[in-house]
């Protein structure tokens, strides 16, 4: 699985902990250079230094995606210090579950710049460098609910699905340049993401549920590493993964 992996330059959103943090130290692992981006700079140093330590060749640069102009810096830093981009993984995300007459709408506004905002200014960042070397991987991050539609995550849903979308209709333009689109719609996966659900009752109770079935978060980088490693003709554009007790 490895193969196509070494020497290719991986930009990470979310890198600093997760699946982000798994996936990084994943292909480091696998010879891959990678450029991990995040809010929290002292996490990243660390990763950076355990890949470091271990060999690999990796860098950090704090990163909000919610500023476009943060997230270009980080792609610029990327291709200034390897020379080039080769993947964008759009990792970053966040799933702050409530029912809408609770009126959460900081958090709906929130879910819509990081999930889906934070996603397209990856892809803005990194598209001129994919068209005019002709080559690159975009790896989007949907879920199970950008298929389905539940309770309290009427919004998070919302923007899972649009990254569905915004995902296939990126891999048809993209084709006369090379490029290959990939989105990934875990289910429960062993992650932060339930620690921003402040709705009374709903965080318990997803908490739990998660706590008791979730995958780890490697899980997420092989599936990224399965994505990467195929022939360059080959483009695998969705996986969609969930333990296999989940029942929805």
């Amino acid at each position: 699985m490895t193969k196509n992996i070494a020497g290719k330059v991986v930009v990470i959103t979310g890198a600093s902990s997760g699946m982000g943090e798994a996936t990084a130290r994943s292909l480091a692992e696998q010879g891959a250079k990678v450029v991990l981006g995040a809010r929290r700079a002292d996490r990243l140093e660390s990763i950076v230094a355990d890949i470091k330590a271990a060999g690999g060749e990796a860098i950090a640069k704090a990163t909000d995606v919610t500023k476009r102009d943060e997230v270009q810096a980080l792609v610029d830093t990327a291709k200034e210090t390897f020379g080039t981009v080769d993947v964008l993984f759009n990792n970053a995300g966040l799933m702050p579950l409530s029912m809408l007459a609770s009126q959460k709408v900081d958090e709906w506004e929130q879910m819509i710049d990081v999930n889906l905002k934070g996603t397209l200014y990856g892809i803005s960042a990194v598209l001129p460098i994919f068209q005019e070397q002709k080559s690159g991987q975009v790896i989007n991050v949907s879920s199970v609910y950008g298929h389905k539609t539940v309770p309290t995550g009427s919004v998070y849903c919302a923007t899972k699905h649009a990254v569905r979308s915004l995902s296939e209709g990126l891999r048809q333009e993209v084709k006369d340049y090379n490029v290959r689109v990939t989105v990934l719609s875990p289910g429960a996966v062993d992650t932060e993401l339930t620690s921003h659900i402040t709705e009374e009752g709903t965080g318990d109770q997803v908490r739990d549920f998660v706590k008791q079935i979730a995958i780890p978060a490697s899980t997420m980088a092989d599936m990224v590493s399965f994505a990467i490693s195929q022939p360059e003709n080959v483009d695998v554009n969705e996986i969609l993964f969930r333990p296999t007790v989940q029942p929805e």
